[in-house]
């Protein structure tokens, strides 16, 4: 038996028009898929099958937490997750995936297996952008970034303390200063 066996839905031998399953994914999931986004958590999935007319819908809620490293101090930060989302499969001669979630699976196996899937749904469900709230970061990582990080050339000891609204007023300001030849380069089309 394969590490993920028990996530095959034979579709070909659904007797119902609607089935449904439950998925509790843990840190063995998680490190047996081996993706990059996720190493650790406990996620909850109900999947319902529905069979019209040749298509399966396959409708997967997630539910549960993730751990992931922390942007700034690394340190690994509980990220709650929760998503709804849909997969239609058909019967076909080879595995193939179309746009618009649709996958095509062997008539003669009859089966897809949904673990690749679900670890997808929950990866694009985990924010861009996870930092611990304020204070709650590694002391000792924010006190090594304090001494590295410098607001002028001469600034010796650095910033105090690391606020995310202030470290993203920072990277605002440095995303909106312009160089000044583009300045001189819009006059010139201004001119015309």
């Amino acid at each position: 038996m394969g590490k993920f066996d028990k996530y095959k839905v034979d579709l070909k031998a659904m007797q119902a028009d609607s089935s449904s399953f439950e998925f509790v994914l843990d840190n063995v999931f998680f490190a047996n898929i081996d993706g990059p986004e996720v190493q650790k958590g406990k996620v909850n999935v109900t999947l319902i099958v529905k069979r019209a007319a040749g298509t399966f819908e396959l409708a997967f809620q997630t539910e549960g937490v993730v751990l992931v490293p922390c942007d700034r101090c690394l340190d690994d930060m509980e990220v709650p997750v929760t998503s709804t989302d849909k997969l239609f499969v058909k019967f076909g001669s080879d595995y193939a995936e179309e746009n618009n979630n649709v996958v095509i699976i062997p008539e003669d196996e009859g089966y897809i297996n949904v673990a690749w899937f679900m670890y997808e749904f929950i990866a694009l469900a985990i924010p861009m952008k996870h930092v611990h709230a304020p204070g709650k970061c590694n002391k000792g990582m924010v006190s090594k970034l304090n001494k590295h990080l410098r607001t002028t050339p001469d600034d010796e000891e650095g910033i105090d303390e690391i606020d995310s609204s202030v470290a993203e007023e920072i990277e605002d300001v440095e995303e909106d200063s312009i160089d000044p030849r583009w300045n001189e380069l819009k006059k010139i089309l201004d001119n015309n």
